[in-house]
């Protein structure tokens, strides 16, 4: 039995989100980040935006970030960041979510992430649990029974038969949304009783590889291989 066995599986990037906002100059809705901020200087004084472009028309514009802001109060290590277009601080304001409740648009994050797992090969019929850490690189609201879907190969019924039967455990509801770093464990055959009875995990300020059947009898000899999953909404 192996007993030191851990997952990794990791939401990377693929592509930044979409600003769903309208367009002044055509019937529009959706707009994508230029890879530009403007700073506007004067005096001790300051206004920052960052740049937007209409897919539709091309037509740019602009999300105020600070306005009328003090040159003092930015450390200046941000304001060069912001006067060079640094790729970080575009994605950082492209990706905020109180910039786009503070603006009034919304996100639209379709086809900006995949999963990739990296899964020690074990044998399905291996009983001892396997700890899985999910790892955000960036704070896609993603459901959680749509990882496990990708993660482990299976579908959406047979997610939910495992949660439920305590082959799965996970801090939050498998229907919620997560978009910061959490735990789950997966627990073999032979160990439900144990893992509907064991205590839950504890999950740092969560909000809420390869395929592999974890409920159906193991293939003799199946084992996990590496996977990148691919994210479709």
């Amino acid at each position: 039995m192996n007993t030191d066995r851990k997952a990794l599986w990791a939401v990377r990037q693929s592509a930044l989100p979409t600003v769903v906002r309208s367009c002044p100059d055509c019937p529009g809705t959706r707009h994508r980040a230029s890879g530009k901020i403007r700073v506007n200087a004067s005096g001790k004084m300051l206004d920052v935006w960052l740049l937007l472009s209409c897919a539709t028309c091309d037509r740019t514009s602009k999300v105020p970030v600070h306005e009328r802001a003090r040159v003092s109060t930015l450390e200046p290590a941000r304001l060069v960041a912001y006067e060079t277009n640094d790729p970080s601080a575009v994605r950082e304001l492209v990706t905020s979510a109180s910039l786009a409740a503070k603006n009034r648009y919304r996100l639209d994050w379709t086809g900006t992430w995949v999963l990739e797992t990296r899964v020690p090969l074990y044998a399905l019929d291996d009983p001892s649990p396997l700890p899985v850490r999910v790892r955000f690189e960036l704070p896609a609201p993603v459901r959680v029974e749509r990882l496990l879907q990708l993660g482990l190969g299976l579908s959406r019924a047979e997610v939910r038969r495992l949660v439920a039967d305590g082959r799965i455990r996970l801090p939050f509801a498998p229907d919620a949304k997560a978009h910061r770093d959490f735990d789950l464990t997966i627990h073999g055959p032979g160990s439900v009783d144990a893992a509907k009875h064991a205590k839950p995990l504890a999950v740092p300020d969560a909000e809420h590889t390869g395929p592999a059947r974890i409920g159906l009898p193991p293939a003799p000899g199946r084992e996990f291989p590496h996977r990148a999953a691919a994210a479709r909404g």
